[in-house]
């Protein structure tokens, strides 16, 4: 009788897990290594019905000091709910195989504060899931620092070639379109 009690909370748990999974949107489903650390970004519960930016990143970019105008970005926002991600990959060759070297780019040359991953494929076959889902919403980055405004549903509402700088004000229109939209 006892051991029956104890399942209903396990049988709730599941069903909450279950239900939060149906509600992950495709482009959140899964998850990325942090960038420092051993830990695993779940997309879903760190960015599911949050307003998000996407961005592709390198460390030998000469769009690198974009990190500086993302940041800024970050910080005016962020407590209006949006969230960044970025995501260093090597596919255009301007990325350190080494991630503490990524991290000292990121974290003290630039000073970011926003979630970053370890480097990853974003183009092609061998793109991650988020980069395939952002992809199919809208196009492959075509470079290094390729922008992408998701709304709260999930929804690739804006993308942004690198030539886009963090303070552009098309850019700036999406991410407050992405904040007023409903999750």
């Amino acid at each position: 009788m006892r051991a029956r009690w104890m399942l209903v909370p396990l049988f709730t748990l599941m069903a909450a897990a279950s239900a939060q999974a149906a509600d992950c949107p495709a482009l959140l489903k899964g998850s990325l290594p942090e960038l420092r650390g051993k830990e695993q970004i779940d997309l879903c519960q760190r960015f599911a019905g949050k307003p998000l930016v996407v961005v592709n990143t390198a460390s030998y970019c000469g769009f690198a000091p974009q990190f500086e105008g993302l940041e800024g970005v970050y910080k005016t926002y962020h407590e209006q709910g949006l969230e960044m991600l970025g995501v260093p990959s090597n596919d255009f060759k301007q990325e350190d195989a080494d991630a503490e070297k990524t991290a000292k780019v990121c974290y003290a040359n630039y000073g970011v504060t926003f979630t970053m991953t370890k480097a990853q494929p974003v183009r092609g076959k061998d793109a991650t899931p988020l980069f395939k889902e952002l992809a199919e919403q809208s196009v492959a980055p075509k470079w290094n620092f390729y922008k992408y405004v998701v709304d709260r549903q999930g929804k690739v509402i804006a993308n942004f070639s690198s030539l886009t700088k963090p303070d552009d004000p098309a850019f700036t229109a999406a991410i407050e379109k992405a904040i007023a939209s409903q999750p």
